[in-house]
């Protein structure tokens, strides 16, 4: 493949130009936005403590602006791109890298093939992107499901995510997706990115935050219990924890029962119950429904 110069990262006019050029044009449907702050960037990739021959997965490389970063750092690198003209450029780009076995492509959504992945090539040790506004929550949260932990993971979200990700019990954005995040990590804030950090320049602003792999983790008896018990406990925010608990379990006296022997006030809802709490009730049902 003949080699191409990458553009000038730092440059809107210039990304811009590359896409006319090139024939190719911003999917809004991906979610595609070029981080153009360079110190940024930096930053971020600072935050994800590589060194040489660390594994990591990056989401949605774009045409490598983050991905030049993390190779030139000495990683293992990974990336999932589902847009086949950015895949070309990426192969161009990182030709390298490739021939020496530290640089592939996974072609496709993420979300179905971040699985297959890790089955061929083993779980990462860092996992990082600017994620899309309608596949983060849903991305992060599969992967704690089904019991894929990273040590360490920087993700670029809009600002409403992370603070869902980061939200404390009790608060308006506490849900069952803060509550996953913060059972298998330590999550800490790291930058918000205004809309003119990118191109093209989004409506909303973005931002950055560290999760680091939790000591002490899973801390309850099954973990896929777990899950699914806190899962049950927020799906009607209006209702409280036993009519949730009622319906998950189809058995009232059970719910009743359970949420008694966990010290757990059957009128409350799930958004005020500390985690301790729900793992505590997760062990009591894993023992009831054995």
């Amino acid at each position: 493949m003949q080699k191409i110069n990458h553009p000038d990262y730092n440059s809107p006019s210039a990304l811009k130009d590359f896409m006319e050029k090139s024939g190719m044009a911003m999917q809004k449907k991906f979610g595609q936005n070029f981080l153009v702050n360079e110190q940024a960037r930096i930053k971020l990739i600072d935050a994800l403590n590589i060194e040489e021959g660390t594994k990591v997965w990056e989401v949605g490389p774009g045409l490598g602006s983050m991905t030049s970063e993390i190779l030139k750092r000495g990683a293992d690198l990974t990336v999932f791109e589902i847009d086949r003209g950015f895949i070309n450029f990426l192969h161009s780009f990182f030709a390298d890298y490739e021939e020496k076995g530290r640089f592939r492509i996974i072609e496709g959504d993420v979300l179905k093939n971040w699985q297959k992945a890790v089955s061929e090539y083993g779980e990462p040790e860092r996992f990082f992107g600017n994620l899309p506004y309608n596949i983060a929550a849903t991305l992060i949260a599969d992967t704690i499901e089904k019991g894929v932990r990273f040590e360490r993971a920087v993700f670029t979200v809009q600002k409403e995510v992370a603070l869902r990700a980061c939200a404390k019990c009790g608060s308006e954005d506490y849900s069952s997706f803060s509550l996953l995040c913060q059972w298998a990590y330590d999550l800490t804030p790291l930058m918000e990115l205004s809309g003119g950090c990118f191109w093209p320049r989004p409506n909303v602003d973005s931002k950055a935050f560290a999760m680091q792999k939790k000591e002490g983790f899973p801390g309850c008896k099954d973990p896929s219990m777990f899950v699914k018990v806190q899962r049950a406990l927020f799906s009607s925010r209006r209702k409280n924890l036993r009519n949730n608990l009622t319906n998950f379990l189809h058995n009232g006296d059970m719910a009743e029962n359970a949420l008694k022997s966990a010290g757990i006030e059957s009128s409350l809802r799930a958004e005020v119950l500390p985690a301790e709490k729900i793992l505590l009730l997760s062990d009591i049902l894993t023992d009831i429904m054995k």
